[in-house]
């Protein structure tokens, strides 16, 4: 079998709670060759954790490695861009965690260096891997019609999960000027993206960027594309947002926001004539617990409740593996830049009708 040398770019949560975990377990598929973090702290750390020699605070050096097979960048998504560029210039295939970018121009630049540079390309959307999606998604393909769709993603702060199953190494020596430049980065993407927009409405699209993003792809692959952004309203500074979708003979409604309880509610839910077909997420941020399938159906005399749960493999697992089959196998994934451009193109959508209902807001109070 053949091994690939990993280098990870950003050393954050999701890299020590998922990705270095299930690389080192996928020790067969994969060699954690290199590491790239902006705390030095943190990048000696984890290099001596995992026996990582090569470490790096300087993405695009990482990305020159020569022996470097495949790139996983996790790092803010501000830098994902240039990352995924300079690893596509420097020939190694890449997995890119969600947001791959956050302007449809960078997504262009993305998918020109893929072409370019003849690399692989693949947009971490761990949800859409899991087995009991895959089953939902051929469960309502059955359907004879949908009447109505649900999607819904209300978490608590990733932190609450996190702090009670894992030891995540943080340190203080970040530079100031490292940290103003992220922001400053991610003011003038957003500015790109949506224009001269309310704070509040900036905020949403950065969580429409971020956690919607997971929501909003799986409903993509689930029931498509929306014909239209029927009406859309955010609140509490753009930390809540509440959205109807017209598809093709039936309505989607859509609400997604943060608060401060100790729990991940995450669902896709599609109502039939006669069945219905609901997907539950938990946190990933804890390994193993399980997303389920559960099917409500009207069958002749019966009405029958079904709960699957398909595996207790993680979702990142099922992921990981299929990248190395993306590049092993020359399989095309199914997550390219140019799916996630679907994603960008409906935020945006959202983003328009926001800003319609905050004019209206604006109007009826003079």
């Amino acid at each position: 079998m053949t091994k690939l040398k990993a280098g990870i770019i950003g050393l954050g949560e999701v890299a020590q709670t998922v990705h270095l975990p299930i690389l080192q377990q996928l020790s067969s598929k994969f060699e954690i060759s290199a590491l790239c973090d902006i705390s030095v702290k943190l990048l000696e750390r984890l290099g001596e954790q995992y026996r990582v020699g090569n470490l790096y605070t300087d993405a695009v050096e990482l990305t020159k490695q020569e022996d470097l097979d495949v790139v996983f960048v996790l790092n803010s998504d501000e830098y994902h861009t240039d990352c995924v560029v300079a690893a596509a210039e420097n020939k190694k295939h890449i997995l890119v965690e969600k947001p791959m970018c956050l302007t449809l121009a960078d997504a262009d630049k993305i998918i020109e260096a893929r072409d370019k540079n003849n690399v692989q390309v693949m947009v971490g959307y761990m949800r859409r891997f899991a087995p009991a999606f895959i089953e939902g998604v051929e469960e309502i393909k059955k359907m004879d019609k949908i009447n109505y769709a649900k999607v819904r993603d209300i978490i608590g702060p990733n932190i609450m999960m996190i702090e009670q199953s894992h030891n995540v190494h943080r340190f203080n020596d970040i530079p100031e000027s490292a940290m103003e430049d992220r922001w400053t980065r991610a003011s003038n993407m957003v500015q790109e993206a949506i224009g001269d927009a309310p704070a509040d409405i900036r905020n949403a699209y950065r969580l429409l960027c971020g956690l919607s993003s997971h929501d909003l792809s799986a409903m993509r692959e689930l029931i498509g594309f929306p014909k239209q952004v029927v009406s859309a309203v955010q609140w509490n500074g753009g930390g809540y947002i509440n959205a109807i979708f017209e598809h093709d003979g039936f309505y989607t409604s859509f609400e997604t926001g943060v608060d401060q309880q100790r729990r991940f509610d995450a669902h896709l839910e599609v109502f039939g004539e006669t069945k219905q077909v609901k997907i539950q997420y938990n946190t990933p941020y804890i390994r193993q617990l399980p997303t389920t399938l559960s099917i409500k159906e009207t069958v002749g005399e019966a009405f029958e409740e079904r709960e699957i749960r398909p595996t207790f493999k993680d979702a990142y697992v099922e992921e990981l593996e299929y990248f190395y089959d993306v590049v092993t196998q020359g399989k095309t994934p199914k997550t390219t830049p140019e799916d996630f451009k679907e994603d960008l193109k409906l935020f945006n959508m959202i983003v328009e009708k926001l800003l319609e209902t905050s004019n209206v807001v604006k109007q009826e109070s003079l």
